[in-house]
């Protein structure tokens, strides 16, 4: 029975976890996460390390927008690894810059934001997602003391999350690359059926990134909530910004992989602009027990 943080309580961390060393599995924004066989667990962002993210995410976006050849761009681009040793130095001028260069007002609240969705969207997914097949499976116990692969050679944790068999996006580029291009669409199906499941939860992912999302058996599952609300005010206003993308798969970093295979391309568009609508997504919303309006 899951506890009241949407986690199943088990009185010993799994085994694996305490028996291997963990390897880092990726990152985000507020976490980095650690990975064995079959579980995941995170380590939390200190609230300088994310603005200091945020702060490169700034200057990337605009050496994107001045530098030729898409220098910016291939930045972003780059494997993580290259992206943390950016945001080491970001962190360590920072720390002598006076705090009024870099904290500016639009970084300030762009910090404040995500927090809050961070927060929120945990809250939700544990009170609304848990137990179904939406998210994967999660256990909490007591602290325990797990050791790392790298920097910083241990961690504690108390709880931990079923391990996704990949990320959507690493799918999906995968198969591009094998020219797998049917099962591609077929995943791709997928991805906005869960959306809907989503939406009949009354639930709506402001982040729908490809990345945000992983593979269990033949299923999507959602990785991070942090998008998630369930404030009808909100969907209205992403939504509206909806109607301006006329080529949603562009918006969703599938361009480059779907540039073979354009059938497959204008089929999604199509599918995402008579979906991701008003009246579709309040037709799924009004099925959810308790839907913010």
């Amino acid at each position: 029975m899951a506890g009241l943080n949407g986690y199943t309580p088990i009185s010993t961390a799994p085994e694996e976890l305490t028996t291997t060393r963990l390897y880092r599995l990726g990152e985000g924004v507020g976490k980095v996460v650690y990975a064995s066989d079959h579980w995941v667990v995170k380590r939390e962002r200190s609230p300088t390390e994310v603005i200091a993210i945020i702060v490169l995410w700034k200057l990337l976006r605009k050496a994107e927008s001045i530098l030729p050849g898409g220098f910016g761009k291939r930045l972003m681009e780059r494997p993580s690894r290259q992206i943390r040793f950016l945001r080491v130095l970001v962190q360590g001028c920072m720390a002598v810059v006076p705090k009024s260069v870099w904290f500016t007002a639009h970084i300030a609240d762009v910090w404040k934001v995500y927090y809050k969705r961070d927060v929120r969207g945990q809250r939700l997914a544990n009170a609304i997602l848990t137990g179904t097949s939406l998210v994967p499976e999660r256990v909490t116990f007591p602290p325990t003391r797990v050791r790392l692969r790298g920097w910083p050679g241990w961690l504690t944790v108390s709880e931990a999350t079923e391990r996704v068999e990949d990320t959507l996006d690493r799918r999906l580029n995968e198969l591009a690359r094998l020219g797998r291009f049917e099962e591609v669409e077929e995943w791709l199906n997928r991805f906005l059926h869960l959306r809907q499941s989503g939406w009949q939860h009354g639930l709506f992912s402001l982040d729908a990134h490809l990345k945000n999302f992983g593979i269990c058996g033949n299923h999507v599952v959602l990785l991070d909530t942090g998008g998630l609300t369930n404030r009808w005010s909100e969907v209205e206003e992403r939504l509206a910004k909806e109607r301006s993308t006329s080529k949603p798969h562009v918006q969703l970093g599938l361009s480059s992989m779907l540039a073979a295979r354009p059938d497959i391309a204008e089929r999604f568009d199509q599918q995402w602009k008579a979906n991701v609508t008003p009246a579709t997504v309040r037709h799924h919303w009004n099925k959810a027990p308790g839907a913010s309006a």
